[in-house]
């Protein structure tokens, strides 16, 4: 299974809401963090082949990564958040999974 077959097949895993996403998270987890490196449409283009969220969720994520320098982008299985993370990647980003 390719790593974006991973992340589209992701059942109990959830993309994060942004109200309250660092409360009662247990698991693995997948964060961003910022970089000057890349626009804002770069990274929400990316968030959404990585976690199969909408273009508006995407841009809002890279916003609260901008101000905050990181953010919970997805919450599941270890080997999800791994595909995720390699699909941040991709472009350069700066993501690591962590429990």
């Amino acid at each position: 299974m390719t790593k974006h077959e991973m992340v589209k097949e992701k059942s109990s895993e959830t993309v994060i809401d942004l109200v309250d996403s660092h409360r009662g998270l247990t698991g693995w987890k997948t964060l961003l963090f910022n970089c000057d490196c890349h626009t804002f449409h770069e990274v929400a283009i990316q968030l959404t082949k990585a976690v199969g969220c909408p273009y508006e969720k995407g841009m809002q994520l890279a916003n609260v990564v901008h101000h905050t320098g990181c953010a919970i982008v997805y919450s599941g299985s270890k080997e999800h958040c791994e595909a995720v993370s390699a699909v941040l990647e991709e472009i350069g980003l700066r993501a690591q999974v962590s429990q």
